[in-house]
């Protein structure tokens, strides 16, 4: 353990730049004949690729339903995507409920009566409004708290992140929550 310590303390050679020679040009393609592997049957060879991209999404998948981080999509990885996805889990928010509204005035809207499709109309255009603000309000406050919970590291797009997920509907978010509404993180 000592040497290896020793090792690091000890100023680089001028010569080795790298920390290591540079290998003999015999050396190098000898590695590098002998790392490659080229298939000797290019249907296996694909087959092969196939199956490992199709284990590593349904880790994918199960990490998205577990919230298990080591194998979470690059989107989702790290502390303050899983500040932010506790921040907005925790919380009520109009815009969950913005699809199913929308459903139900589109509905509304296709009935012949005149009073129902003005009804929805302006119902609509009202509850549009409120989830603007409700975004003005829960980005603002989002915005804050990460502020003051990650004041050295990268936020950027985390409001974003979180917005997007306020639009979904809470039982068909991924990664799923983690927390129970109003619980803080």
């Amino acid at each position: 353990m000592m040497a290896v310590e020793d090792d690091k303390n000890l100023p680089r050679d001028p010569q080795a730049p790298k920390g290591r020679p540079t290998p003999k040009r015999s050396e190098a393609e000898a590695n590098r004949k002998t790392r490659v592997t080229v298939p000797k049957d290019r249907k296996e060879a694909n087959r092969q690729a196939r199956d490992r991209m199709r284990t590593e999404r349904d880790k994918q998948r199960q990490a998205l339903l577990d919230g298990d981080e080591r194998y979470l999509p690059v989107r989702d990885k790290g502390q303050v995507r899983r500040f932010t996805r506790d921040f907005i889990d925790s919380r009520w928010s109009a815009a969950e409920f913005f699809l199913p509204y929308a459903v139900v005035v589109l509905v509304l809207s296709i009935v012949r009566v005149p009073v129902l499709q003005l009804a929805s109309t302006l119902l609509f255009m009202l509850f549009f409004v409120v989830v603007v603000l409700d975004f003005v309000r829960l980005g603002l406050t989002l915005r804050k708290s990460l502020a003051e919970r990650f004041p050295n590291e990268n936020t950027r797009g985390a409001v974003a992140y979180g917005l997007m997920r306020t639009l979904q509907m809470r039982r068909l978010r991924l990664p799923k929550p983690q927390v129970k509404r109003g619980e803080r993180p």
